[in-house]
């Protein structure tokens, strides 16, 4: 039996924040109920067409889930949404506007009075605080935006232009606490038999996760500085060419502490005598002269190859990686020697899918990606509609 098993979430959701929460409560085996617009479903399913007709985003954050299309603004669809979550959830989810849900029928205080039990998540962007909601409060947030309000931005990129991270990492930010709050809840629910409202905001989601990097510029205090791939405050710690520069061959490699940089002189520069140069005696001087470390490193991983390199490297026990590109991370050995792929289904036929992180006896959910629509028949029988009384509700485009 999956840790999830008996429980219920209904979801109004789309894009990542609040798709990768639940997925993730799928994957411990929760039935997930995922309310879509009919027609158009959650807007992630136009993103892109790279999965076999799929979207990239979709197909990540939505499989062992159930689709049920809701014109939740129709009346006969707002009794059946009602219903759902009265008769059936455990749990709800929704990132809408903030205000939306509650406009719906759907706010923490007015389920709650009727059902105790039931557990509320909130995602937004900024925060859906009623007595305390702030200037941002009503803000449109979305990834790209929520990055550059936490500082994120400010401290990623190289020293002439900021970069955003190439992952949704607010939205999965605020997906990650979601989901580990809803946990933390349902197992508060199980000792007092209460349930309750959960606000989760990507900005301080992404500000929690950015928190070295303020800590760093505390009290006025300059911000660690933009350093590319490389790490800001510890070096040598990033990306050095190998061989000849036309060949854009590179080693990532990390260094912590003086006993490794011993190493590292000894066995990888053959060079010992760094060692105790007075520029390179501590992490602090090392990072304030790394122009000067970065060209010796530099000229002597000019005549290798990389696996020349990377033998050195081990041999000296220095932490060191490949840059990977997408194709490589599909072929990774180590994924593929820990059987870390499986199949999912999905419209388009099965598709390959990553085990979630972390192993237990039962094993993950991994059931297919749904088609719009897919269960709405099947769940609205559960409720209790007849066929016919299905058909008038799709022939009032309720659903």
């Amino acid at each position: 039996m999956q840790p999830l098993a008996g429980i219920t979430v209904v979801t109004l959701e789309h894009a990542i924040a609040a798709p990768f929460a639940t997925r993730q409560l799928a994957d411990l085996g929760a039935r997930v109920i995922k309310i879509e617009r009919p027609g158009t479903g959650d807007f992630a399913r136009g993103y892109d067409q790279r999965v076999r007709g799929l979207a990239s985003h979709f197909v990540w954050t939505n499989r062992s889930k159930e689709s049920l299309t809701l014109d939740v603004k129709h009346p006969e669809a707002a009794r059946v949404l009602e219903r759902l979550v009265l008769e059936k959830a455990d749990v709800v989810v929704q990132n809408l506007a903030p205000g939306a849900a509650a406009r719906l029928g759907l706010g923490h205080e007015a389920l709650s009075a009727i059902k105790p039990g039931l557990i509320v998540c909130d995602i937004s962007g900024y925060g859906d605080d009623r007595e305390n909601p702030g200037p941002y409060r009503d803000k449109k947030a979305y990834d790209l935006l929520i990055q550059s309000e936490a500082g994120f931005v400010s401290v990623t990129g190289t020293a002439d232009e900021p970069c955003k991270a190439g992952p949704s990492i607010a939205d999965i930010a605020a997906g990650m606490y979601a989901y580990s709050n809803i946990l933390a809840a349902l197992m508060q629910r199980s000792q007092t038999g209460r349930g309750q409202r959960i606000d989760i905001s990507m900005l301080e989601s992404l500000t929690e996760w950015t928190s070295y990097p303020l800590y760093y510029a505390f009290e006025g205090a300059a911000p660690p500085p933009r350093t590319g791939a490389s790490h800001a405050t510890i070096y040598p710690y990033g990306p050095f060419p190998v061989g000849p520069a036309e060949h854009g061959a590179h080693v990532m490699l990390g260094l912590q502490n003086e006993r490794e940089w011993l190493s590292f002189c000894e066995k990888v520069l053959l060079q010992p005598a760094l060692a105790t140069d007075p520029r390179f005696t501590a992490n602090f001087k090392r990072v304030a002269e790394r122009t000067a470390l970065r060209q010796i490193i530099v000229d002597t991983f000019r005549p290798l190859t990389v696996a020349e390199v990377e033998a050195r490297l081990e041999v000296a026990q220095i932490a060191n990686a490949r840059v990977n590109t997408m194709a490589d991370v599909w072929a990774h050995p180590q994924l593929q020697a820990r059987q870390r792929w499986t199949e999912v289904g999905s419209p388009q036929g099965p598709l390959p899918a990553l085990l979630p992180p972390g192993t237990w006896n039962e094993g993950p959910r991994m059931d297919p990606v749904p088609a719009l629509g897919e269960h709405t028949d099947a769940i609205l029988a559960e409720l209790g509609y007849g066929a016919d009384g299905i058909a008038a509700l799709r022939a009032a485009q309720a659903i």
